[in-house]
């Protein structure tokens, strides 16, 4: 049962939030190298938008990108950092945030990963079989761990979004109410890569129910996505990534960023 003062901790955190400013963030998924896009994260539905990752995130930060987001899946799906090279050389391009997940499943490697340059860190799988890795993490690295969850139903889907788990993702989520985790990335993976639209209900309910700033990930595909995904701020929506969508224009990025 929730106590009155965790409502009310609940309450004063999305009232601070209220002043913070809604984010766009453009993704990066990197595959051999490349910069790519999946639906619905199968690895064999991969559609290619260049070789050079490093040119693609100093474009999005030219237009206007406060936060870039990157996921690397190769090491997502072999449980262990790849494409350095590639992080590397965006980190040598970006004076804005970078935020990097896939992979990372312990200590060390996320200590390597921050060491390239990278400002936050995303955990996935690892939050669901260790969340205590959660917890150590937040206290080695204050402010620069996020947790990712990624759903099917509700339910949150692991190792490359293959399995599904019989743990919601809200409780997932509650698990990490006082770790100090930055920011909850919210996945509707029926949603990603699809065009389809965000699922705002669910993620909506997911941020009503933590504290933690939660942003929306899958099936922001047009400027009334955005906006409406905006709306929620004051429910702990902090921001909205977006991929297929901007590099296929539905959304024009500079004008985005503009009206935000």
């Amino acid at each position: 049962m929730t106590n009155s003062s965790s409502i009310e901790s609940v309450e004063a955190n999305k009232s601070t939030q209220q002043t913070q400013a809604f984010e766009l963030i453009p993704a990066i998924d990197l595959k051999g190298g490349h910069c790519v896009r999946l639906k619905q994260g199968r690895m064999d539905d991969a559609t290619d938008y260049g070789d050079d990752p490093a040119a693609m995130a100093a474009h999005w930060q030219s237009l206007g990108a406060k936060r870039l987001h990157v996921v690397d899946l190769d090491g997502a799906f072999a449980g262990k950092p790849a494409n350095q090279a590639a992080i590397r050389a965006i980190c040598a391009q970006m004076t804005i945030p970078v935020q990097l997940g896939g992979g990372l499943r312990d200590l060390k490697m996320i200590e390597a990963t921050l060491n390239l340059g990278i400002q936050r860190v995303i955990l996935g799988s690892i939050a669901v079989s260790n969340p205590a890795l959660v917890e150590e993490a937040c206290t080695a690295f204050p402010g620069q761990i996020c947790v990712g969850i990624d759903a099917k139903g509700g339910m949150v889907a692991v190792h490359g979004w293959d399995d599904v788990t019989d743990v919601s993702a809200v409780d997932l989520a509650l698990k990490f109410e006082n770790a100090g985790v930055a920011a909850i990335i919210y996945t509707d993976i029926a949603r990603d890569g699809m065009m389809t639209g965000p699922n705002i209900p669910e993620t909506v309910n997911l941020a009503q129910a933590i504290s933690i700033p939660v942003i929306v990930s899958g099936g922001v595909a047009q400027m009334d996505d955005v906006t409406a995904c905006a709306a929620h701020v004051n429910d702990g929506i902090c921001g909205a990534i977006t991929g297929r969508a901007i590099y296929e224009k539905s959304i024009d990025f500079a004008a985005a960023m503009a009206l935000l």
